[in-house]
């Protein structure tokens, strides 16, 4: 059997990091981790090939050669997704779709032979199962959460690792927080699955050896879930980063109950993590509770992230506007609390109803709900009725991305998370010459001919004056900087 897994198109997004990765000759932020895993799920003697269509395009030979088409991505993807449905049906071959975008979107699709739906270690081996009798249903679903313990390593020979910027893996499943507008538990549950520490340490000997020294993403929505067993983890990982000489630097995302356990930071700096993405979704503690987010309110949200980065981890961070209890002082309030916090990554977008979701069922009830979302909360439309007036809403949402994102409050926010920020992180740079060209393509690009080369110059000989050692990161978070002005003035355009 010859099978073609696919990897559809991302757009432009925050996330994408489109214009940030040429700066260090890469061509995607992220490996398709998912597909890789269901490689490792399917028959060992089966042909196969991967298309990530990011890195590479899909040729006419590639769909004729194969017996079954496999495509698999996020809702943001969806669009890019459906085109390559219809080009391979036009070679009369099978698709079989799974993943996020399809577990909760598959109705939107109606040329899919079959869809794998929900968690691919229990309902892959049904469609094994028919496809072996000639007997394949157009869905296989199932409510069961496995036991991710026997998750099998992610097929790393499908793909070259050097055209990414990180590598990336899964530690646990599900996240123990309600938050009304995320599908994370709608699709993994409440309660965190972990895999096992050895099975950890064989993932991460797996990638040591495709020959991969650099970042690694531990890709779990809420790493520290399950903070008893996380802490077993990141003490044998602590062990094998000391062994191997800290061939990685881990990040990853978490929660802001992070700064209240400071044995769980720790352990995290001591496996070498560097930074962690925490939902803050707003400042506001009324619309916190209205969403479910308590586990936000009753707090000093800019001290605790602040606890967090001068342990050595740097905090970044998403913001949703479009909240019912959002009000005409809300955009200036999350300018004002991303200045003061030193939140260099700052992820602003519009709220989204995902499907399923208790806020897509709510919204839904009160007939609110205008159409799918598309999975992209940075292009300035909404699928939803908000209470505030849209017109509004959006100039709102506009007047924070072109505050935060522009040049001087940008660098300056640089200034003030490097003031808190101590690096503990190791890691010995293997590709000298590339930090060379992206150091100096970066100071031509941001220091001579881009926009606010007065506040980068002012940013840069701050820091090399008084954080020397962070010289490389500010250039870095600069980089970043200009990845999101560039998407924002297309999304304008």
């Amino acid at each position: 059997m010859k099978v073609l897994l696919i990897y559809p198109e991302y757009p432009a997004t925050f996330w994408s990091f489109k214009y940030a990765l040429p700066f260090i000759n890469k061509k995607a932020s992220l490996p398709p981790l998912g597909l890789l895993t269901v490689s490792s799920l399917l028959p060992e003697d089966w042909q196969k090939k991967l298309v990530d269509m990011n890195i590479d395009h899909l040729k006419d030979e590639d769909i004729k050669w194969a017996d079954l088409i496999f495509i698999s991505g996020m809702i943001v993807q969806k669009r890019s997704a459906q085109s390559v449905i219809n080009r391979v049906k036009a070679f009369n071959k099978k698709v079989i779709a799974g993943g996020p975008l399809f577990t909760t979107g598959h109705k939107d699709f109606y040329n899919v032979d079959s869809f794998i739906l929900n968690e691919g270690e229990v309902t892959i081996p049904l469609f094994l199962e028919d496809l072996r009798s000639g007997r394949l249903k157009p869905v296989y679903s199932s409510a069961e959460k496995p036991d991710i313990s026997k998750t099998p390593v992610p097929d790393w020979s499908l793909i070259k690792t050097k055209n990414y910027a990180s590598l990336s893996l899964q530690v646990s499943r599900g996240c123990p927080f309600n938050c009304d507008f995320c599908d994370i538990i709608i699709m993994y549950g409440r309660v965190p699955r972990l895999k096992e520490a050895d099975q950890i340490i064989q993932e991460m000997e797996a990638i040591h050896a495709s020959g991969w020294r650099g970042n690694v993403f531990v890709v779990d929505d809420n790493f520290i879930g399950n903070k008893m067993k996380i802490k077993i983890v990141l003490r044998r990982l602590a062990e094998w980063m000391k062994e191997k000489k800290y061939p990685f630097v881990l990040n990853t995302e978490g929660s802001i109950d992070l700064a209240n356990d400071e044995e769980l930071m720790d352990l995290m700096l001591e496996a070498n993590f560097n930074s962690v993405f925490i939902g803050i979704e707003t400042p506001d503690e009324e619309t916190l509770k209205s969403c479910g987010k308590y586990q936000n309110t009753k707090k000093d949200l800019v001290e605790k992230i602040k606890i967090i980065q001068r342990k050595g981890i740097e905090v970044q961070a998403g913001f949703i506007v479009g909240f019912d209890n959002d009000h005409h002082g809300t955009f200036q309030n999350i300018i004002n609390f991303i200045q003061k916090s030193g939140i260099v990554t700052a992820m602003v977008g519009l709220l989204s109803a995902m499907p399923e979701t208790a806020l897509y069922k709510r919204l839904h009830k009160s007939n609110r709900i205008v159409t799918g979302a598309s999975g992209n909360n940075t292009d300035f439309t909404l699928n939803f009725i908000p209470k505030m007036n849209k017109q509004k809403l959006i100039e709102g949402y506009k007047t924070i991305l072109n505050t935060i994102f522009e040049p001087h409050h940008f660098y300056k926010r640089i200034v003030v998370f490097l003031k808190e920020y101590k690096s503990v992180a190791k890691f010995k740079r293997i590709n000298i010459l590339v930090q060379f060209k992206a150091f100096f393509r970066s100071l031509w690009q941001f220091g001579i001919t881009g926009r606010g080369k007065h506040h980068f110059w002012k940013m840069f000989f701050w820091t090399l004056f008084k954080k020397p050692r962070l010289l490389v990161r500010a250039i870095t978070l600069s980089v970043y900087g200009y990845h999101f002005r560039e998407v924002l003035v297309r999304i304008e355009d």
